[in-house]
This record gives C-alpha cells, structure tokens and sequence, in this order.
C-alpha cells in the first residue's frame, strides 16, 4: 500500500485532508515518517480515558480549541498552531466541547485508544484511505 505524504508522493494538503473527514473521532493517515504515522481527525465531544504505554502521541490543532484531560497533572488546552505530546503511559482524554481540527502524529503501532476499547475505536486498516 502507498501511504500518502510518503516519501517522493505529492505534497498533502491538510485543510483539504480534514474537509474530507466526515466522522469525529476517526483519525485518517495522510503521511508516514519513518515508524510515525501522521494522521488527521475531526474532534467533537469526549474521546475515552486512555493512555499508550510504549508510544508519545502529538496531537497539533488546525482550528478549534481542545482540552486535553490528564490524570494526575494540569489540563492542557491547545488553541490553533499549538501542539502538545502526550508521553507514554500517561492516561489522557481529548475533549472537544466544539468541532476541533488536528493532525497526530503516531507510531505505526500506536492503538487508537490504547487499551481501552470502545465505539470510538478505529482500528489502523481503517485509518487508512
């Protein structure tokens, strides 16, 4: 399978990448960078408790405001252009009380959410266009 953004593919557009996205919570890989994924989803309401034990996940807002939940330490909220990791093993929930747009960055093997299995769980082969 070719991944789009791969090396040598054309340019991807991320804003035309995110109209395309019509559900929320199901993250799309536009582009792989050596072991990462990188990914785009549309944001709207709570995620689900949940954290990667092997994986740091970079979540980048493209337009909206979201709030990143973590046990144990502050809320993190993200305005457009800012990004934030989330380091391994640290539980979180990404809440978005409005429609947000944002690219992640992952690796390969990251699951959507972690151990956690909900109907918001999209598996990789989904996540594939």
């Amino acid at each position: 399978m070719i991944v789009p953004g791969a090396p040598g593919s054309p340019p991807v557009d991320v804003a035309a990448a995110l109209e395309e996205v019509t559900d929320h919570w199901t993250p799309r890989v536009v582009g792989r960078v050596n072991d990462q994924y990188v990914k785009v989803a549309k944001l709207l309401g709570e995620l689900v408790w949940h954290a990667h034990d092997q994986e740091d996940e970079l979540f980048l807002v493209v337009f909206g405001r979201l709030r990143i939940q973590l046990e144990d330490r502050p809320e993190v909220v993200l305005e457009p252009g800012q990004l934030f990791v989330v380091p391994k093993g640290v539980r979180h929930n990404p809440v978005a009380d409005e429609e947000v747009g944002i690219v992640l960055i992952e690796t390969v093997t990251t699951q959507h959410t972690g151990s956690e299995r909900t109907d918001r769980t999209v598996p990789i082969e989904q996540q594939l266009w």
